[in-house]
């Protein structure tokens, strides 16, 4: 018994060597290694066609403008007064694609406008609406960021492509004070981008309180990216309404729809505001250069 047990055991084993000899996979598993594909490099940044480019010098034979109203183009594409505090450039237009767009450009400490501690703009002023229930006033455009103001530092980067205004009672703050102003942050590509801007960071800068400025006065809150020279629409709307809460009572609103995107807000103490304004344009560049264009503009008042 013992005999037929050993037998039959060699006989298994020769059986069982021969089939692992023959295939050696059987007996050996090779873990395949997977290198993945490296990262493509990123398109070099595009250049926009009415794009300033290379070093400049803050001031400019033709930039210096003798007041903050003298230097307009005939008949402008876009709405509104010309506010030009910048010796930088005067106001101008290019044409793309059967467009018009204005063109702002301002560079860091190119005011040439008396208060020279004042940061640059080349902004549009626009009708003011009074503080009734139902008064309004609305801007409507589109537009493109090529270059924003950088300092390396967040609270003192970015310039402002827009800003609602208002006054209002019982003092504080400046006596035409800022109530939101849009501000766009510059973010830097990787690789042969590294050192360029290639898209913007959207971000509101509220009041807290009327009058409020500085970082203990305002909030500022993320709103979206978008890419350089990229057209975004852009709608914004002050106004006073009846607060549905309370029918003896108003809401004073600033609702903005960025590319698109609803992004409304209610001015604090409502019951001290008296008018609704906006402007828009390039406004704040405490480092470098900063350049916006504006096209298709609009702009509605509501007076009641």
């Amino acid at each position: 018994m013992y005999k037929i047990l050993t037998i039959t055991s060699l006989i298994v084993f020769v059986a069982f060597f021969s089939c692992s000899s023959d295939d050696p996979d059987l007996s050996q598993e090779i873990e395949e290694i997977v290198v993945p594909d490296p990262e493509p490099e990123p398109d070099p940044v595009g250049i926009a066609e009415d794009e300033d480019t290379g070093p400049y010098t803050t001031c400019n034979p033709d930039g210096e403008n003798a007041t903050r109203t003298c230097c307009d183009v005939p008949n402008p594409a876009n709405v509104g007064t010309i506010d030009d505090r910048t010796c930088y450039a005067n106001y101008k237009e290019s044409v793309i694609d059967g467009v018009t767009w204005g063109i702002y450009n301002i560079t860091h400490d190119s005011n040439n406008q008396g208060n020279e501690t004042l940061q640059p703009r080349m902004e549009r002023s626009l009708p003011i609406a009074n503080a009734n229930v139902g008064s309004s006033v609305k801007f409507t455009g589109d537009f493109r960021i090529l270059e924003v103001a950088d300092t390396g530092t967040f609270g003192s980067s970015g310039s402002y492509i827009a800003q609602a205004k208002g006054q209002h009672t019982g003092g504080g703050g400046s006596p035409d004070p800022a109530i939101c102003l849009y501000r766009a942050h510059p973010v830097y590509g990787t690789g042969i981008n590294a050192d360029k801007q290639v898209a913007f960071d959207i971000h509101a800068e509220r009041i807290l309180e009327r009058g409020g400025s500085g970082s203990n006065g305002r909030e500022v809150v993320f709103l979206k990216r978008v890419n350089k020279n990229e057209i975004t629409s852009f709608v914004l709307e002050v106004g006073f309404k009846v607060d549905p809460s309370d029918a003896t009572k108003k809401i004073h609103y600033c609702n903005a729809i960025i590319g698109g995107e609803a992004f409304n807000w209610n001015i604090p103490s409502p019951e001290r505001g008296t008018q609704s304004k906006i402007r828009y344009g390039a406004y704040r560049v405490p480092g470098g250069r900063a350049q916006i264009r504006w096209a298709n503009t609009t702009h509605d008042r509501v007076q009641n």
